[in-house]
C-alpha cells in the first residue's frame, strides 16, 4: 500500500478538475483522475505528475462501483474525494421556460451522481486516518446573492445549474452533520467563475486560481477540527 495520500477527483480530464489534479499531484498526492472517457483521462494524465486515470461516469452505477472496487484493490483506502464533475445542462434557462428533462439532466449529474460517488467511496474514506471530502459549489447557489437585484448573479437564468448547486450545499451540510466526529471533514468550495468550457474562456479567473480553493480545503491540517462545514469562496470577477 502506498504511503502517499490517495485523492480521487471526478470530472478531472479538463478544466478546474484537471488543475485540481495537477496541484494535488505537485503536493505529493497519488491522484486518481476520474473521467467518464478513459482515453481522455489517460491523455490528461500524461501532462500531470502523480496521476492515474480512472474510468468514472457519475451517472452510471456500474461505473461508480467499478471505480470504488479498483481503488479498494489497488490502494485499500481513499484520503480525499473531490466531487468536481458537474454540468450546465443543455437548454438550461429561466424558470418560466426550462424544460423538465433539462432539470432532470442537471440533477442526475450534479446531485444524484455526486451522492452516488460519495456513498461508494465512503467505506474507503473511513479507512483513512483523516479523510477529506470537497464538493464544488458556486455563488450562483447563494440565495442571498442571487436574490440581490444589485448583483449580476441575479441576472443569470440557469435555474437547473443554480438549483442543483444549492442542493449540493445542502448535501454538504447534511453529510458533515452525519460524519461529525468520524475524522472525515466535509467542505464546499466555490472556485469563482474561471476560464473553462463551463465558465467561458473570457472569465477573469484562471483554472489554477479556482482549483487552489478546493485544494486548500482538501489538504487542511490533519490536526485541525473535523466534521465541520467550510464554505470557501473564490474572488468573483463581478
Amino acid at each position: 500500500m502506498t504511503e502517499k495520500k490517495i485523492a480521487l477527483v471526478t470530472g478531472a480530464n479538463k478544466g478546474i478538475g484537471k488543475e485540481i489534479a495537477r496541484q494535488l499531484g505537485e503536493a505529493g498526492y497519488q491522484v486518481l483522475l476520474g473521467s467518464r472517457d478513459l482515453g481522455r483521462g489517460e491523455e490528461a494524465a500524461k501532462d500531470l505528475d502523480g496521476t492515474t486515470a480512472v474510468q468514472l461516469e457519475v451517472n452510471d452505477p456500474e461505473s461508480v462501483r467499478s471505480a470504488a472496487d479498483q481503488i479498494a484493490a489497488e490502494y485499500g483506502r481513499l484520503d480525499v474525494l473531490i466531487n468536481n464533475a458537474a454540468i450546465i445542462p443543455v437548454g438550461d434557462t429561466a424558470v418560466s421556460e426550462v424544460a423538465s428533462d433539462v432539470l432532470r439532466d442537471g440533477f442526475e449529474t450534479n446531485v444524484v451522481g455526486l451522492v452516488a460517488v460519495t456513498q461508494a467511496m465512503l467505506p474507503l474514506l473511513r479507512k483513512a486516518e483523516q479523510a477529506r471530502i470537497v464538493n464544488l459549489s458556486t455563488s450562483l447557489a447563494s440565495f442571498t446573492l442571487v436574490g440581490d437585484p444589485e448583483s449580476r448573479m441575479s441576472t443569470v437564468r440557469t435555474v437547473g445549474y443554480n438549483a442543483t448547486k444549492a442542493a449540493v450545499n445542502m448535501v454538504t451540510v447534511m453529510l458533515a452533520n452525519e460524519l461529525r466526529g468520524t475524522g472525515i471533514l466535509v467542505n464546499a468550495a466555490d472556485p469563482g467563475n474561471c476560464a473553462t468550457d463551463m465558465g467561458g474562456w473570457d472569465a477573469a479567473r484562471t483554472p489554477a486560481q479556482g482549483a487552489a480553493v478546493a485544494v486548500r480545503l482538501a489538504t487542511l491540517d490533519e490536526t485541525g477540527p473535523t466534521g465541520e462545514v467550510h464554505a470557501e469562496a473564490g474572488q468573483l470577477p463581478w
